[in-house]
């Protein structure tokens, strides 16, 4: 059976000597090097809004991208028989960084400050107004969050018999909810300032998955979310996976700290943006959401098990917020 990816590939300047399946994509080994052929279910002006400004970083050091290549005919999207729309990335056959890896997570850090600091450099264009550039307000997304935990546990209040995960929200609840009225308010009034916060293009979904560790660069990669925002919640989300996974260590959290601002010093404003991040119970919110958008009457044993992780969790989480950004 002929593949219609094929005739996609074929539309471009290269040999292609070997391909695999990987990341939901096929990866091609070809003298150009290792290239990754996608589907693309967005638009031709986002893809070339996110060209353009890979174009404008220094890619050619410690820091690498997975940029578009064109096809033949200059364009970033290539179409098969069936209509099916691809593109061609660059492709880096490292390895993810590895979160229990205090070095690797110190350089995978310092390697994302490096990239808002190129992306603080970009000039942003009239053209490249459009909604995916324009995410939710940090502050709209708690105020929305507030408001979906309440209808979770308005929803649990009437319930008579109530299951294991709905008993222990019930007795987590207020101590969550205080913390996440605490980051809103403290955000809100922060954002009145005369210095607020100023917006910057961020890569918007960064995580150990997209940074590959090289020898001697770090590839970062998928910038689909790509847009104007804080810069510190990138950080934030980076930083949140890894002290997830190493139970709110003070030190490494510390040690994120100090690398990404070797690199970029943050204002007095962005580190408080940072700790009401930090301080809102986004996974806490997670699950509350989950449960109320799904089959409330089972709740799997995983999920349990994560709600009782985040309430251990909650006092090396509080210790954490208090040496980091109270001492």
């Amino acid at each position: 059976m002929y593949d219609q990816y094929t005739e996609a590939l074929e539309q471009y300047e290269m040999q292609v000597h070997a391909i695999r399946k990987g990341r939901g994509a096929w990866i091609c080994e070809t003298d150009r090097g290792i290239r990754l052929l996608k589907e693309y279910r967005g638009t031709a002006k986002r893809l070339e809004f996110e060209d353009e400004v890979l174009s404008c970083l220094d890619l050619e050091g410690v820091l690498r991208a997975d940029r578009y290549v064109r096809n033949r005919e200059g364009s970033l999207l290539s179409v098969s028989g069936d209509g099916t729309r691809y593109v061609l990335k660059e492709w880096f056959d490292e390895p993810e960084c590895d979160l229990k890896d205090a070095r690797q997570v110190r350089l995978a850090v310092s390697r994302l400050a490096t990239l808002h600091q190129m992306l603080r450099a970009v000039s942003i264009k009239e053209e490249w107004d459009m909604g995916s550039i324009r995410a939710e307000s940090l502050r709209e997304e708690f105020a929305r969050h507030n408001r979906e935990m309440k209808k979770a546990r308005a929803f649990i209040r009437t319930k008579r018999v109530k299951t294991e995960f709905e008993l222990s929200v019930m007795g987590s609840f207020d101590r969550f909810f205080e913390q996440a009225q605490q980051a809103s308010r403290g955000l809100s009034k922060l954002l009145g300032r005369e210095d607020a916060l100023k917006t910057a293009l961020c890569h918007g979904s960064i995580d150990q998955h997209h940074l590959l560790m090289g020898d001697g660069y770090t590839a970062i990669i998928e910038y689909n979310q790509l847009h104007l925002g804080l810069q510190a919640e990138d950080l934030y989300r980076l930083m949140r996976k890894v002290m997830e996974r190493q139970g709110w260590d003070v030190w490494l959290g510390k040690m994120m700290m100090e690398a990404y601002e070797a690199v970029r010093p943050m204002e007095a404003v962005e580190r408080e943006s940072l700790y009401y991040m930090f301080l809102y119970p986004e996974k806490y919110w997670k699950q509350l959401n989950f449960y109320y958008n799904t089959n409330k009457a089972w709740i799997s044993a995983r999920n349990i098990e994560k709600l009782k992780v985040l309430e251990e969790q909650q006092s090396a989480r509080e210790q954490f917020l208090e040496k980091t950004f109270r001492a």
